[in-house]
């Protein structure tokens, strides 16, 4: 089936999710299966990045969420971590004017304070040009351990209630979802893993907690629309009763 014809299929079901994240895995293996260093990967995996945005500007998502760089990336050897932020800064300079055009607001979402002064400068840059969209929200996950998320959360409502702000009875499930960095954003409604893994890999641990999971073979370089359309018409036969009995 053609693309078109899956977003043909995906319209006639009716109910798409309103924001989709994906783990976007398998760039090593796809270098390594073609005897390429790493970074080939990585930079092939930029046209997939392409490929799912503005698949998810025609199905009509409200928000993209891709987890592009873990806090655990930083171990990895030099080399590749300075080509990945090579590769951003190339992605935001390539990309900046299209996606603002296309109506997408980008949020960079992690400890960004890490980043060298160039792609934090590019990021800075790229959030400031697109902040006033609203067809979709993009959502790019750099420097980004969800653990680390969960204990600023905490640590900043602690804070607040040490500084009077909140009383300690007043701390729940809203309040806690505030100070993560997707507040405001609707929590996904399906995880698309690729390269076959079946991880979460410390990715949006709280704000995944009744997505619907969809793990692709496919690695993600090879990643195209028609692969989130498969996806998607995959969740729209799901169930989704959270935790309630089907009537």
């Amino acid at each position: 089936m053609t693309s078109a014809d899956l977003l043909s299929q995906i319209r006639l079901h009716g109910v798409v999710p309103r924001h989709v994240a994906i783990i976007m895995d398998g760039n090593g293996r796809w270098a390594r299966e073609r005897m390429l260093p790493r970074p080939v990967g990585h930079r092939h995996g930029m046209k997939a990045v392409r490929e799912v945005v503005e698949g998810a500007l025609e199905v009509g998502l409200e928000a993209l969420s891709l987890f592009a760089f873990s806090q655990e990336n930083w171990q990895r050897p030099p080399g590749e971590v300075s080509a990945l932020m090579s590769l951003l800064e190339e992605y935001i300079q390539a990309e900046a004017d299209s996606l603002h055009e296309q109506g997408v607001r980008v949020q960079v979402l992690g400890d960004i304070d890490r980043l060298v002064p160039a792609a934090r400068a590019a990021v800075d840059r790229v959030v400031a040009q697109t902040a006033g969209n609203a067809k979709l929200t993009l959502n790019l996950f750099i420097s980004y351990g969800a653990r680390a998320e969960l204990t600023r959360a905490a640590r900043l409502l602690a804070e607040d209630v040490a500084a009077g702000r909140i009383a300690a009875d007043q701390v729940d499930e809203a309040a806690f979802a505030s100070k993560l960095y997707t507040q405001g954003c609707p929590d996904p409604d399906l995880l698309i893993r690729t390269s076959g893994e079946q991880r979460i890999s410390n990715f949006m641990l709280w704000q995944v907690a009744y997505a619907e999971l969809f793990l692709s073979p496919v690695l993600w370089p090879d990643f195209s629309r028609s692969n989130l359309y498969e996806a998607i018409l995959d969740f729209q036969q799901r169930d989704r009763r959270f935790g309630k009995v089907a009537v």
